[in-house]
């Protein structure tokens, strides 16, 4: 599948437009051959380098590097060098260049959408999605604006709040969605005049450094930067005290630590984290509409996606049939290399992950829970992380699969017949990420999703997200907006100023 998008504005005339004068002018289509760091407007090679492996053939994916702890000490003084002058360019010249890189981030679909293939295992029609979704984000942040809020104005008095950037910012990205998530880091951190230095995951470095790359031809050196490398690098940049804001998404073990490393600093933080995301499923539903929709979203990126459906309870009245249409999706959905056509679920995106998958299978065999289909595809035979896609069959509320967040192709499917009682066993979890109602009786659905404890819920869909909007994260689930207003304003310091007359 090659898709190609004809850039909007050349680099060229882009940097015409604007005050400040971009890292380069390049418009020459991005090498995704070989990987560098990008340190003050320039690709930055290291003396190591490692890399990371296709999750469906097991083959070595490019070369990536090996961050030390000087390469961080030039990224946040090229960080601070730059920020005095970004500062004060116009927010609408900022805005420009945001929705110019969109235009580029687009132009390079093809070659960004095969590389989330090798080094995440994705579909390709859905790799392509995310970055066509990441552009779309882009684009979106810049319809929003943070104007100075008018508190008072009298004779004898003036007061405003308005918002200041807080200065050198970290973007941690995870692996499963370095496209999406990089961007929704990007547009917010650079409208409102920080400067960010992106760190990937060291299973998934390549998207993210060349998103950096492509930076250089519409920010000054300094402003985006990227650092790739092992998992001593995420401290490196957590404990520096010049950095001033650290927007982390990833595990929650994982942010317990980053959380730790950045109090003894005071940074601002930004953590979004894991969800075990419930579905409730109403008598009054068209079952097969129902069930493969559910289905479908609980088996986006196998599984591996935080506000994906990891729980499903289904009114006792049309539990069969809702049960029964999922089942014959999941049956269905062919799993592969994201490459082959046809593919509908990929592999797990990594050892550590596909170990942790595995682990929960036989946790599942040895408590004797019902696994559905009883036939279908085999992964047996494939070279790759692949699992087959399962459902579990009303299994115990207190059973492993049903409390922890499984991250790959199970799915738990529970019954209930007590509206109050589906309430609490939906609230009975430690994450507050999402939650759906589905129902044709939108009063009673938006009831019942009333009391839900999530950041986000839907009712008759699931994980929809929008730039524009808020997306929260309740409980362990994390803290602080990654979209919307609230978003933007998370990558500033707020400041009341009040004026008299002299």
């Amino acid at each position: 599948m090659t898709v190609n998008v004809p850039v909007k504005e050349t680099t060229s005339a882009f940097a015409k437009g604007v005050s400040y004068k971009p890292a380069n002018n390049d418009e020459s289509p991005l090498d995704f051959s070989s990987y560098k760091n990008i340190i003050d407007g320039e690709l930055s090679g290291t003396k190591e380098t490692r890399h990371s492996t296709n999750p469906s053939t097991l083959e070595p994916n490019k070369e990536s590097p090996i961050s030390t702890k000087q390469d961080v000490d030039r990224a946040v003084k090229a960080a601070e060098a730059a920020l005095p002058a970004w500062g004060k360019v116009p927010w609408d010249e900022r805005k420009k260049a945001v929705l110019a890189y969109a235009d580029a981030l687009e132009a390079n679909v093809s070659e960004f959408a095969a590389t989330i293939v090798r080094e995440l295992g994705l579909p390709l029609s859905q790799a392509t999605g995310e970055v066509f979704w990441g552009a779309q984000w882009l684009r979106d942040f810049c319809k929003l604006t943070l104007p100075e809020n008018l508190i008072e104005a009298t004779w004898d008095r003036h007061v405003v709040e308005r918002y200041t950037p807080i200065g050198v910012t970290v973007g941690i990205i995870p692996w499963n969605g370095p496209v999406i998530l990089t961007c929704g880091k990007l547009a917010p951190a650079m409208l409102t005049g920080n400067a960010l230095i992106l760190k990937p995951s060291p299973f998934a470095p390549y998207c993210v450094l060349k998103m950096a790359e492509l930076g250089l031809r519409f920010f000054p050196p300094g402003i985006l930067q990227g650092l790739a490398g092992h998992d001593d690098l995420g401290p490196w940049l957590t404990t520096d005290p010049r950095v001033g804001k650290v927007s982390f998404t990833g595990s929650a073990n994982t942010a317990e630590k980053v959380i730790k490393s950045c109090s003894d600093t005071m940074k601002r933080m930004t953590m979004e984290l894991g969800g075990n995301d419930p579905a409730i499923v109403c008598e009054d539903v068209d079952p097969d509409v129902a069930g493969q929709k559910i289905a479908t979203v609980a088996l986006l990126r196998s599984g591996q996606l935080c506000m994906a459906v990891k729980r499903v309870y289904i009114h006792e009245s049309v539990y069969d049939a809702v049960l029964a249409a999922i089942v014959k999706y999941v049956k269905a959905a062919k799993f592969g290399d994201g490459f082959e056509d046809g593919v509908v679920v990929g592999p797990i995106c990594n050892k550590p992950q596909y170990d942790r998958v595995q682990e929960l299978i036989e946790d599942i065999e040895k408590t004797k829970l019902d696994v559905l289909p009883k036939d279908g595809q085999s992964a047996e035979g494939k070279k790759g992380y692949f699992i087959r896609p399962i459902v579990i069959n009303n299994p115990p509320d207190d059973s492993r699969v049903v409390v922890e967040e499984p991250f790959g192709p199970i799915l738990p499917v529970m019954k209930w017949s007590d509206e109050d009682d589906v309430v609490r066993r939906a609230n009975d979890t430690t994450y507050g990420l999402g939650a759906s109602v589905w129902g044709k009786d939108l009063k009673r659905a938006s009831r019942i999703a009333s009391r839900l404890e999530a950041g986000n819920i839907w009712i008759n869909t699931h994980a929809e997200l929008q730039a524009t909007t808020a997306f929260a994260c309740h409980k362990k689930s994390g803290f602080g907006s990654e979209l919307g207003v609230q978003g933007l304003a998370g990558w500033c310091n707020v400041q009341a100023m009040y004026t008299r007359p002299s």
